[in-house]
């Protein structure tokens, strides 16, 4: 669907996000409650006991949505003041979706060599995360450019004892890996038995493979403008390096020959219809470059006009969209409700694996009115969620928790069937 720069601009105008007051503050005794003299309790309180933060501050349901503005959408790197319209509405998805309070922090000065060298300085992100961090209960990472994303997340998660999220890194590896598990389920196969070809090793190429990998899949072919990733290439950084692999394939085209899935996170028309072809007899396309993906949809009809496919992009005017919002807002809600440490492998395994099951599962009739264009029925046309499903917010946010609980990254030890009776009371309470 499309709108004009007016009426996107009239959205924004004022900004996205705004703060709201859980308590009223109308009379001379509230005010003596909210400040002074009555804060002085809850401050004694923390200063004795540091983990009462979590009960007497926002810290507990507070995300800070970070960006220095490097790797904006598709639209590079354009600052920190330019990204503010991204990271309100992060915070808006999930406010909307996870019930969860959010906050964009934009980073300014976070580069080497002065404003426009395009290079971000690791150590300075890294160093004023952890400045703001005593305020939040989580730490989402977005929009910042690879191969510092990756430090920057590495070190955080490492050194602070909150989750550290970079969506862009692990939102999409989530909701991609649950479709491959939905797509070999529909072809009758392991994880382990599919040969799966990716293009794009940035941020997002680099953790789809590790979440495939951790997940059970062995076969995984990387490539990036230079052709496959190889044990023999000299260039690779170490992000590259750990998913090179010994093959005789040069070439995306050549690595392509009878693979069951291609995953691109990369640019559009890398693929051509006679490619597709020579995947093998039920291939699976994700092609989610945006707004144009590796190969359209259309093309991909067209080429294998008679045999069973699985066509998926990031866009929402297709039926099997990779979008982050069926992910991140349930990773954080279940993190956060236990006061996980970090949201480790496990739980995000644990996420894809909700996320294919829902898709199993009969459509409310609610849902499915909203896609009146598609047949929301588990099938080839049908293996991802749909963002608006409200499923979501009980099933994976429960999912995420009990993983967590089970790998011992939970500072809270909930009985899983009052938690989850609890989710669906909220689930309820916000409809």
């Amino acid at each position: 669907m499309a709108f004009s720069k007016d009426e996107v601009m009239a959205y924004h105008r004022g900004g996205k996000v705004t703060v709201s007051l859980p308590r009223r503050l109308k009379t001379k005794e509230d005010l003596c409650l909210a400040y002074t003299p009555g804060v002085a309790h809850a401050v004694k309180a923390v200063a004795a006991d540091p983990s009462s933060v979590y009960d007497c501050t926002a810290k507990s349901n507070l995300v800070a949505v970070v960006s220095d503005g490097t790797a904006i959408l598709g639209l590079g790197d354009l600052g920190a003041s330019a990204s503010i319209p991204v990271m309100e509405g992060k915070a808006v998805l999930f406010k909307a979706f996870g019930d969860v309070d959010a906050w964009p922090v934009p980073l300014n000065h976070c580069r080497q060599n002065g404003e426009n060298s395009g290079k971000t300085d690791p150590k300075r992100v890294i160093e004023a995360v952890k400045m703001i961090a005593p305020q939040y209960g989580g730490i989402n990472l977005e929009d910042i450019a690879s191969p510092a994303c990756f430090e920057i997340e590495d070190t955080l998660d490492r050194e602070l004892d909150i989750p550290v999220f970079h969506d862009d890194q692990w939102g999409t590896a989530v909701i991609s890996l649950s479709g491959v598990m939905n797509f070999a389920k529909l072809a009758g196969k392991e994880l382990k038995d599919l040969k799966v070809v990716m293009n794009g090793a940035g941020a997002a190429g680099i953790r789809i493979c590790d979440m495939l990998k951790a997940a059970g899949v062995v076969d995984v072919t990387m490539c990036d403008t230079k052709g496959t990733i190889r044990t023999d290439r000299t260039d690779l950084n170490p992000f590259k390096a750990k998913h090179a692999r010994d093959t005789k394939a040069m070439t995306l085209k050549e690595a392509l020959v009878g693979a069951d899935v291609f995953i691109g996170v990369s640019a559009a028309n890398v693929l051509t219809g006679d490619d597709v072809k020579t995947m093998s007899d039920f291939p699976a396309i994700f092609a989610m470059a945006n707004p144009d993906p590796e190969i359209a949809p259309d093309e991909v009809a067209k080429a294998l006009a008679g045999r069973k496919y699985v066509m998926v992009t990031g866009r929402s005017d297709y039926p099997n969209q990779i979008n982050n919002v069926l992910g991140f807002p349930y990773l954080f809600r279940g993190a956060l409700d236990v006061r996980a440490t970090t949201i480790n492998k496990q739980m995000k395994v644990a996420a894809a694996d909700a996320l294919a099951a829902l898709a199993q599962k009969p459509v409310p009739e609610e849902v499915a009115a909203l896609y009146p264009d598609e047949k929301l029925q588990f099938g080839t046309g049908y293996i991802i969620p749909k963002a608006f499903d409200r499923r979501l917010f009980v099933e994976v946010s429960f999912a995420v928790a009990k993983a967590a609980i089970e790998t011992g990254v939970a500072r809270l030890r909930l009985d899983l069937d009052e938690y989850r009776q609890d989710l669906e009371r909220r689930n309820s309470a916000r409809a």
